[in-house]
């Protein structure tokens, strides 16, 4: 028999991860989508919950619980408020990430200080103007000098680009075509040179500060470079495919809000609990959010063991984005007008959850992923 309950570690993350939504997120969620701005309370708060390091290991100050408990938090934290929730999964992932391929300094003069939230919380600079989707047109420059390295370009759609304190930034360091050449590297948010930009107006996210950082002869030292010089893209492929379990799961969990939401909306109104269309659509929501939660945990269940999830989490990526976008919009349909109110948290879900199909890998590319996959299989066999 499969058994896929929680253990009692999971379980009592989730638990706190649901209290912190409940009683820190939902009573500011909807203020923080009007007014906009960084949220530097929630966040504060989730680092003295343990919520911004649940599976960096507890000698480095995080939980060690694993990547089933954090898609579980994840899940929770973003039924009460998807834009705190963005900048919750970017921070973990960016303490992985140096927890995994940084030194013993590195580990340990970051590492701790962003489960604290000393650095309020860490972003990931791989995005340019020029590339996106695809890496390899990446122009950001690191050039070595006496003293260290010298980082020259621009980045575009930084994640807590107003108030990161740590920022994981790709750039070239040899003129190597495609992904060869480019290296990671770790620049603490007060590096002069280091320019942020203005937050983009974006439609949903509002909570959630998104900017351009600009690298204008930003000197660092020779120990910023983070893993090997040259390997650098291997680094991001890594973080991304843990990356998509988060976003996968903060898409399931805004989706899950929503369809709860018009439920309960329905239920208090006689002539559409009535109706047969509506009745399905929440029934065709609630059918594809469980069969989406099932592939969310399937690929953090691999990642968590060990074993090869890129391809798990890619279908567990646009599943789950397509499927949660679905079930706002008909969550929307199914309470009519007031759905489009934003007096209700439906609208807010609907705005918030579109760009879960983009950041982390567009649908787009979680399809070629997925079908590299197919084709390698039967071309091996």
């Amino acid at each position: 028999m499969i058994d896929f309950s929680p253990n009692e570690s999971q379980a009592a993350v989730a638990a706190v991860a649901r209290s912190y939504a409940k009683e820190v997120l939902e009573p500011r969620a909807a203020t923080l989508d009007r007014t906009g701005g960084f949220p530097h309370d929630n966040l504060a708060q989730a680092a003295r919950a343990g919520l911004l390091g649940i599976n960096v290991p507890e000698a480095l100050g995080g939980r060690g619980a694993g990547v089933v408990a954090y898609s579980l938090a994840i899940t929770e934290t973003a039924r009460a408020c998807a834009a705190t929730t963005v900048a919750l999964c970017v921070s973990n992932m960016v303490a992985e990430v140096v927890t995994h391929f940084g030194n013993e300094d590195q580990r340990t003069a970051y590492v701790p200080r962003l489960c604290r939230g000393e650095l309020v919380v860490g972003a990931f600079a791989l995005s340019e103007p020029g590339a996106g989707s695809d890496p390899g047109g990446m122009r950001t420059k690191a050039t070595r000098t006496d003293r260290g390295w010298v980082l020259e370009g621009s980045k575009l759609w930084i994640t807590s680009g107003t108030d990161a304190g740590l920022f994981v930034v790709w750039a070239r360091t040899s003129d190597a075509p495609g992904t060869r050449g480019i290296s990671t590297f770790l620049v603490p948010g007060d590096t002069p040179g280091l320019v942020r930009g203005k937050p983009e107006h974006k439609m949903g996210l509002c909570g959630s500060t998104t900017t351009a950082i600009d690298f204008e002869a930003c000197e660092v030292g020779p120990q910023a470079l983070l893993g090997e010089e040259g390997r650098g893209f291997p680094v991001a492929m890594m973080a991304l495919d843990g990356g998509r379990v988060g976003i996968a799961s903060q898409a399931l969990g805004v989706g899950l809000a929503a369809v709860e939401a018009a439920a309960e909306f329905v239920a208090g109104d006689a002539g559409r609990r009535g109706q047969q269309w509506v009745q399905w659509a929440l029934a065709d929501a609630a059918t594809e959010l469980d069969a989406a939660q099932l592939l969310v945990l399937r690929a953090a269940w691999l990642k968590e063991r060990g074993q090869p999830f890129s391809r798990e989490a890619s279908i567990a990526k646009v599943f789950t984005t397509e499927r949660a976008f679905a079930a706002c919009n008909r969550a929307v349909e199914a309470m009519g007008a007031a759905g489009c109110d934003e007096a209700h948290a439906v609208e807010r879900g609907l705005r918030d959850v579109r760009v879960t199909m983009i950041y982390e890998g567009t649908s787009e590319v979680q399809r070629i992923v997925i079908s590299r996959d197919i084709m390698r299989r039967f071309a091996s066999g």
